[in-house]
Parts: C-alpha cells; structure tokens; sequence
C-alpha cells in the first residue's frame, strides 16, 4: 500500500490546516508533535514528512524544536497553576496524562529556565539586528553566546517565523580563493541582494573593538634611522659588488637581528626615505657610523635618489609586506625597532625560513634539462604520491581515512597544476650573501660538504648558461666569521650573481643541488649576453611614458612564456638570446627604460611567429600554457539528480563511476555599466579545466612527458574520490565513549574551541576584502604581486584586529585510542578531523620510522658545532640528513 502524507500546513506555508489554529493556544506544539509521531510510527522518514509538508528537513527539525519547547512552556505554566492551587503532584500527573515524576522535572525550577532560554537567544540575536541590522548566524556563533547549536537554530526559527531573514552569502577568501559561507540574519524584508550590497557591515552577536591603536592595516609608526649614522658605499667604491646589503653594527638596539645572522629587511631613513635589502653584521664599519649601504649607484648620487622613497601611505610605506619587531631597552621598556622583517608569517625573511621552503623541481627548471631527468624525477613525485594513497588506504579506521583521501585528492589535483617534481638528493633552497674573499670558481655552503660540487639555479632563469658550477670551500674566514654554521645561506663571490640573471643580494634565492654525477647540465654563458647593459642600451626619451607595474607584469610573464618555449622547441643559442636581452630591459623597464624598442631590435615578434605561431600568440607549449588563467562560465560544486530508491532530487558532488567532480553552470549574469548583460565568469588554471593534459601540448617529447605526469595524477585523484564515496564511517560505540569520557569531553571543548574562532575568521575575512577594495579604488595600477602583498597584510591585520586565530585541534595519544574505539561519533569525529593540522593528522595515522636524535647524538652534534664544524660535516658523522641536524638544533633554540 502506497504511503500518503496529507500536507497538514505550516505556519507561513500553504496548508489545510493552519499552524496554531485551534481554541487552545498552546494545542499547536502538541498537535504538531503528535502529527510528526504518528507519521513517523507509520514508517515515514522525517525527509518525506518534510517533503510532503513543502519544507526540508531542517525546517522540519526546527519546527519540532519550537513545538517541543512551546509544549514545554505549557506544561510547566499547567503544572504551575495545579500546584498554586493545592493539587498533588501525584494528582498532578493524573489530570495532566504524565507519571509523578515527570511532574516533579517540571515543577523544577531549573527546566524553566531551559525552557524559557531559547526564548533568551531568540531576543538576544533580535537585539542585536535591531542595532546593527546584519548579523552572522553561521557555524560558531553559538559559541560565543554559550548555547548548543540546537537551541541557536531553534531560536533562529522562531525569529523567522516574525517575519525575520536568512540569507546565505558567499565570500571569495582573501589568500586562498577559496569561498567562505556566510549565513547573515536581518530585519523583515531585507532581500539577499541588501545583504550582499552592504555585507561589510555584517557584524557579530557580541561586540568587537575594530581600534588597537594602528594604521588601517596595522602598522605602528616606522621608526627610521638618521642618515648621519649611514654611511653610504656607492658602485664605483666597491657597492656594487654587495649591492642590496645593508651592513650593521653589533650592539645597536634598535639594529638588533636577535639570534639571526641575517634577515631580508627595509629600514625607514629620516621619516622620508627607506634602505632594502639583506642585513648582515659586519666588523669593519667606519668609525662615526652604524650602518653601511651598499649600492650599485656612482658615487655622486644625489642622497634622495640612492635610497627609495617612502609611499605616502601608512599602511604600506615600503610596498611590500612586513612585520614590525620590538626589543626591551635598557631601561625595561619596550621599544620599536627601526628593522622591518620583510613577509607576514613569523620567521619569514629571517635566518632559517630559506631552508623551510618546498623542495621540489619546477616545469620552469626541469624542462630546460634533459628529457630523461625530468621523466626520473617527475616519475619519482608520482610514485611517492601512490605510496601515499597505499599508506592511506591500509588504515583501519574509515572515517580517518575518508579525511586523509579527500586531502590526498585535493593535493593530487593541485599537483597536477603546478607540475612539480621530486627534488634531487641534498636539495636546498638558500639566499644569496657576497664575499669578496670568496673565488669566483667557489662557494660558501655550510649545509654541504667542504670539496664537492653543486649548481646554483635562480627561478625563474633564461636556460643553462645562467647555471653556474661551483666548488663547496667551507673555510674562508670571512663568510665563517660572519655567517657561520648559516642555516640556509651561502657566501659566493659578486661577479658570479652576475651570471645568474643579474641576480643582487637583496634577498634573491637560489637552489642548490650536489652535481657530482653531473646530472644537472649547464652551458657556457651566451656571446649574446656578454657586456649586455639593458639600461646603457636602451635608455629612454624626453616625453616616454614609463611602463606601469601591471603592464610591466604581463610583458615579463610574455617574454618568460616565450624564452621556455623556444627552449622546449630547440631554439638556437642565437635566438634565446635575444629574447633573454629583451626580458632584461623589460625587468627594468619601470626604470625608464624603452622596452618597445627592445621588442622591435631583438626581433620578438618573429621569434613569437616561429616558436609561438604568430606575433600576436602566447603560450605555446604545455609547460607555459598550463597555469595560465581562464575565464569560464561561473559554476558551482555539485549536481542534482534524481534517487532511483525514493523518487527525490538530491545533489552529488562527485562521479561515481570515474571519481571526477561535477560541477553545475549558475547561469548568474549582471548588467555593466553599458545597460548590457554579462554572464558571470570564473577565473581558474587552464589545467584546472583540461581532462587530458595532451590536449595542452604542442607535440614535443619534453611535453609528452609532463602531459604523462599530470595525467597520472588526475587519475590518481580521481580514484581516491571514488573510494571516500565506498567507504562507511567507522562504528560508534556508546560503551566505548564511556570509556574514553574523559577524552571524548576533551575532544568536544577542543572542537568548540576551534569553532569559537569561525565567526571571527568570516568576520576578519569580510573587513580584509573592504580594505583591500578601499586599497584598489586608491591605486588602481596596482599589479597582482603588490595586490598579492596587500591581501596578505590586510588579512593578518583583520584578523589581529578580531581575534582570529585558527585553533587547530591537537589530538593526543590517549585520544587518539579513543577515536579508533568508536567513542566518537562519525559526525563529530569528522568535525574533529576538518579541524585538526593536516600534517600532524598525517604523522599520527600514518607513522613513519625515521632517524631519531638520541640525547647521545645531539650532545656530540652540539659539541662539534662549538667546535666549528660545518652542518653537513656534523650531519656525515652522525650518518644522517643535513636537515635532521639543523632541525634538532633549531628545536633548542
């Protein structure tokens, strides 16, 4: 027999029956309960209950909870009055249809106040639309007003039965772009496109100060350094051979690295100027002075020229992003020092934040070399990518191993963008430092072996003859008197920059690899490039307009499309010359330089017709084409489609027969300024968009190799999609959960901790995007890596301003035991999971047997390190890595 749900009604929805309706006011919680009962006591499920009331379920749910608390209410106020008038609570409970004790729970004061609570809630958020019109009701925010999140939905409810709104906003994350949801409750009639129009102004429950004291992105007044105590080194005195340094005398407060050698810095000059560049200490400062700054400018250079001037903007006076450090003075206080630590995570731009950065081969390096390199290494990703998704799979834990597949599929797919390969043994990432002492067949390289020979790659560079080959000599006095056992630095001569691209030692970055096997090629330096002088050649003309940031970005990002490209293609060493000529005077086309000239001298043009197809094109190959962006049709994750089993329209996120997302067009359009309509677009990776990475490729074998690589990472993905959609959650056991109370109480106070920090976050991440829009109207020529800087900046300061910091929740190991009994339950559990540091979740799932620094190991490595060996030499004699050695003695401190 067919199952037949007569729409009773609801209130604010069409019906028979309306909600409420009746002679006794209090009926409708009653009637409606024992409506939902009977249903649900005839086989129905609350999904088709909804659907045949013209709700969904969480509107049902809600309604439930309403109903219970108004039964609630009246029972208690029934109760109440029988009691006032002399009855018995045993004959209570017989006029009223209940047990004696029922009577006594709610005659007990404290169920009122339960009762009477959400009625709080509900009057606490109306309070607060009433003075600030939108406020945010999303995950978290029940949280701050210490309720559960039932009662925050069920007071929700009843304010949308007054007639109140609730609408769902998407806002593009500031860094990521990545979309945070936003769930905004206003006063009746605000339609979404109110709240969308005004969603700056969408404010929290409880009040926040938005005034630290700061600038309008947080920065304190720059406290700058007289230029009295500067001594400048101009080019022709021996300035261009360290230019960019800026050398420090020790003992200077305000000049203090702490416990670095080195950091990439700017320093204000006389409130109107700033100096950039790598600080260092140096022992032989003139007599008068505390700083000395190296310059490639002649001698003779106006003073207001050689430094950079300051931007009329106190949010960003250096055009960069920074972080301001403090030191306690002599007299106990704390002070401002004039060193600004160029990057916004702490330890950035300072001594060992080189050595943390990803160590991998980029298309841009590898493909330059030989096809058969760039197989071994991208092969090599792949495989340690597929032992990864074996470790995963080999968990017994289903609901942990859903969370690590579906980080697993995000990262396979990433992977495939960016195309990164493994890198070589004893990689490193490392910034450059000048000595001249240093030979310039030579360098200074503590974190490698004293003899041995490694290359130097600067990303991006032109093609192997900017790779120069060096010998590893750990014992000039020099740079071991001034850097040391340098975590993630290395000392070469001046003149050997020059061969890296023009490189300088304000920060510029190298990879060094150990090439005894000689596995990296390189080449001799191009006759086209020899005494090549972009600004002596092409310098430019009363009346040129000077090329702006952005404009400067899109030509760079065209000459370096065109450069791998030609190298992909065979070019001739003639021909990458030419187009490595131009790419030097576009770097410095803001200079003034007549970069169009170059274009026309070196003959751009045709190289674009013959290596690109026309004059016009751009990228060619694979490798150039595959992070380009691309404008498609606004979609959004998820389909819908129709349940064989229950006949209902429901939304799939991914294929189940290949393991590929869906994704549905919006259709959303708006109208410009023009009175036209335009369809909304998305912008993404061209890679992003491609099934077949061959689709991408122009035919070459180095092309055919990538395409391979990228493919198998797609399918890779897609296969662990396909096993999360197979997998079930991992049982729940009530009888382990009271076991493990204890650790499953302090999973719950770490989850709504970590909640707690949401609001806070949506909060700090809609005032980020206004500044940030307030920042673009005021300069609109910003170009993407300045724009990058300020989203960075405006973040951190928006979340310092509320609050917002990312509680990750730090598992334990008795907790751990907890989670693989079952005494969590799999909503929780993967609650817990999405707010647990993936890495650490990883290492705590998938232990790996590694080197351990035993108490005997490390008091020998810090006796030789005293004793003046270099890392590598410690890390040899112990038999283990370079970066096992540096890591343990950093964890010291």
């Amino acid at each position: 027999m067919a199952k037949i749900i007569m729409h009773y009604g609801t209130k604010r929805h069409s019906g028979r029956y309306p909600w409420g309706s009746g002679g006794d006011p209090n009926q409708r919680g009653s009637n409606f309960l024992d409506y939902i009962k009977k249903l649900l006591g005839k086989g129905f499920t609350e999904s088709e209950i909804a659907t045949g009331m013209g709700i969904n379920t969480r509107e049902l749910r809600d309604m439930r909870s309403i109903a219970k608390a108004e039964k609630r209410a009246a029972d208690y106020a029934m109760a109440y009055r029988l009691k006032e008038k002399g009855y018995s609570n045993v004959a209570i409970g017989e006029r009223m249809g209940i047990n004696e004790s029922s009577v006594r729970s709610l005659l007990d004061p404290a169920l009122k106040d339960k009762a009477a609570s959400t009625a709080d809630t509900a009057s606490v958020l109306k309070d607060s639309i009433d003075n600030k019109t939108y406020i945010d009701v999303g995950i978290g925010v029940e949280q701050h007003l210490g309720v559960t999140n039932t009662k925050l939905r069920t007071a929700i409810a009843m304010l949308k039965e007054q007639g109140y709104e609730v609408h769902t906003l998407q806002e593009m994350q500031v860094t990521t772009g990545k979309y945070t949801t936003l769930k905004v409750m206003a006063p009746p009639g605000t339609t979404w496109a109110d709240v969308k129009r005004n969603r700056d102004q969408i404010a929290m429950v409880d009040d926040y100060s938005e005034d630290l004291g700061r600038s309008f992105l947080g920065l304190e007044p720059v406290r700058s350094v007289s230029s009295k105590s500067i001594m400048i080194r101009y080019g022709d005195e021996g300035g261009s051979d360290k230019d960019g340094v800026i050398q420090l005398r020790q003992g200077i407060e305000e000049l203090d690295l702490g416990n670095a050698s080195y950091a990439q810095v700017r320093v204000g000059v006389d409130g109107k100027y700033y100096m950039k560049g790598m600080a260092m200490y140096a022992t032989d400062i003139p007599a008068g002075y505390n700083v000395v700054y190296n310059t490639s400018k002649p001698k003779g250079t106006p003073t207001t020229e050689t430094y950079k001037l300051m931007k009329d903007d106190p949010d960003n006076p250096f055009g960069t992003t920074l972080r301001q450090k403090h030191y306690i003075d002599a007299n106990g206080n704390e002070q401002l020092s004039a060193l600004n630590i160029v990057g916004s995570v702490p330890g950035a731009g300072e001594e060992g934040s080189w050595s943390k950065w990803s160590k991998t081969l980029s298309s841009q390096i590898l493909s330059k070399q030989t096809a058969a390199l760039a197989k071994q290494q991208l092969d090599l990703a792949v495989q340690l990518n597929e032992e990864e998704f074996n470790e995963i799979m080999s968990l017994t834990n289903p609901t942990v191993k859903k969370a690590l597949l579906q980080v697993y599929a995000d990262g396979a797919d990433a992977a495939a963008v960016h195309l990164k390969a493994a890198a070589l043994p004893r990689q490193a990432s490392q910034v450059l430092l000048p000595f001249n002492s240093i030979k310039e067949t030579e360098v200074y390289a503590p974190n490698f072996r004293n003899g041995e020979p490694v290359v130097l790659i600067r990303h991006p560079h032109g093609g192997l003859f900017e790779i120069p080959t060096l010998i590893v000599n750990n014992r000039n006095a020099e740079a071991k008197g001034l850097i040391g056992s340098a975590k993630d630095a290395v000392g070469i001569n001046p003149k050997v920059a020059n061969l890296m691209s023009g490189a300088d030692f304000d920060g510029d970055t190298v990879i060094v690899i150990p090439n005894k096997q000689r596995l990296i090629k390189t080449a001799k330096p191009l006759a086209g490039l020899k005494d090549f002088d972009p600004q002596a050649a092409y310098p430019g003309y009363e009346g040129m307009k000077t090329i702006t940031p952005k404009i400067k970005q899109v030509e760079m990002g065209k000459v370096s499309n065109l450069i791998t490209d030609m190298t992909i293609k065979g070019a001739s060493p003639t021909e990458i010359a030419r187009a490595v000529r131009h790419s030097m005077v576009v770097i410095d086309a803001e200079k003034g330089l007549n970069y169009k000239q170059s274009a026309i001298d070196n003959g751009i043009g045709k190289l674009k017709e013959k290596y690109q197809g026309k004059s016009t094109a751009g990228a060619a190959t694979l490798i150039s084409k595959v992070g380009a962006e691309v404008r498609i049709a606004e979609r959004k994750e998820g389909v819908y489609v129709t349940d064989p089993k229950t006949g209902m329209k429901k939304r799939i996120y991914v294929d189940p027969e290949t393991g590929q997302k869906l994704y549905r067009k919006t259709g959303a359009t708006y109208v410009d300024k023009r009175g036209k309509v335009i369809k909304v677009k998305t912008i993404t990776k061209r890679m992003k968009v491609t099934e077949d990475a061959y689709e991408l490729s122009s035919g070459t074998p180095m092309e055919a190799i990538y395409a391979s690589h990228a493919n198998k990472l797609k399918a890779n993905a897609n296969k662990a999609r396909r096993n999360i959609l197979r997998i079930g959650d991992i049982p729940y056991s009530p009888s382990a959960k009271q076991t493990f109370l204890p650790e499953y109480k302090s999973l719950t106070a770490k989850l709504a901790l970590a909640y707690r920090n949401k609001p806070l976050e949506r909060k700090a991440q809609l005032m980020a995007n206004n500044w940030i829009t307030a920042k673009k109207y005021a300069n609109p020529h910003m170009d993407d890596a300045e724009l990058k800087k300020v989203k960075y900046q405006a973040l951190e300061e928006a979340r310092a301003r509320y609050g917002a910091k990312k509680q990750d929740i730090e598992i334990t190991d008795r907790e751990w035991v907890a989670i693989q009994a079952g005494a969590i339950s799999p909503t929780k559990l993967k609650s817990v999971l999405l707010n647990t540091n993936t890495k650490k979740l990883k290492a705590r799932a998938m232990p790996r047997t590694a080197t351990v620094m035993t108490p005997t190991r490390m008091t020998r490595a810090r006796t030789m390190l005293a004793s003046g060996y270099m890392p590598s030499e410690i890390a040899d004699a112990l038999g283990v890595a370079v970066s096992t050695i540096t890591s343990a003695l950093e964890s010291e401190g």
